[in-house]
């Protein structure tokens, strides 16, 4: 039996996010509701993270926040926390509570100890510019046969209510997808600009390897040549 591959990172960007910031109160409290599980945690080793979430851990905050800060759409909040080391920024899954006070965001209380070593604090939110997420092998291989340009239901991925444009993506030995490269896999081809050149000089060509346009089915890659990152935009109508 083939051994599995590593999980995908899928890295979402958010067009309109960050548009509008508020200082607000962050509590940490005993809810049900916010539970912390092991899916919602970021495996670290020597202060890097190893090993993506699959899941947002969760916040609450009222209507009226959640209207002024334009949630309601996609639902995912930035907390951006000043703390002694520096900036903290971490990005929630939000459910509306009209319980929750006004310019308040309520956490898991054990979650916001290790943000800030405290169960109260201060943050600016503000709807997520990005972020990222780990999907199992048995979801991407939903998503084979998809190319850079092509637009897919979140709910493949378990985003449900938002569509995704893919923009790109790199395997686990750093080669990264080329939209002007069809299939999905590596060739030596000339450039003169990203993605898989950056020229230093004006007119500048090197030829390099990239990878195709098209996601690979994970079962058909060996370790080093699966997909590691595939990065999306959510796609709006116009």
């Amino acid at each position: 039996m083939a051994e599995e591959a590593p999980p995908l990172r899928l890295v979402i960007s958010d067009p309109k996010g960050g548009r509008k910031i508020i200082k607000v109160k962050v509590k940490g409290v005993e809810d049900e509701d916010l539970e912390y599980t092991k899916e919602m945690r970021r495996e670290k080793e020597k202060g890097k993270v190893k090993k993506e979430r699959s899941r947002l851990p969760l916040a609450k905050v009222n209507s009226k926040l959640a209207k002024e800060l334009d949630l309601e759409e996609v639902g995912v909040l930035t907390l951006r926390f000043k703390t002694e080391d520096g900036r903290v920024n971490e990005t929630f899954k939000v459910i509306i509570d009209d319980n929750v006070p006004d310019n308040t965001v309520h956490v898991n209380m054990e979650h916001l100890g290790e943000l800030i070593g405290d169960m109260e604090g201060e943050a600016e939110a503000f709807r997520a510019k990005a972020w990222q997420i780990a999907i199992p092998q048995k979801i991407v291989e939903r998503l084979a046969g998809l190319e850079i340009g092509d637009v897919f239901d979140g709910s493949l991925v378990g985003v449900e209510g938002v569509r995704f444009k893919i923009r790109g993506g790199s395997d686990a030995t750093g080669f990264p997808m080329h939209p002007g490269v069809p299939g999905s896999g590596k060739k030596r081809v000339l450039l003169s600009g990203p993605p898989g050149f950056h020229p230093r000089e004006k007119g500048e060509r090197r030829r390099k390897t990239v990878r195709g346009r098209m996601i690979p089915d994970p079962r058909g890659e060996r370790r080093k040549t699966v997909l590691a990152q595939l990065n999306v935009i959510i796609h709006y109508e116009k």
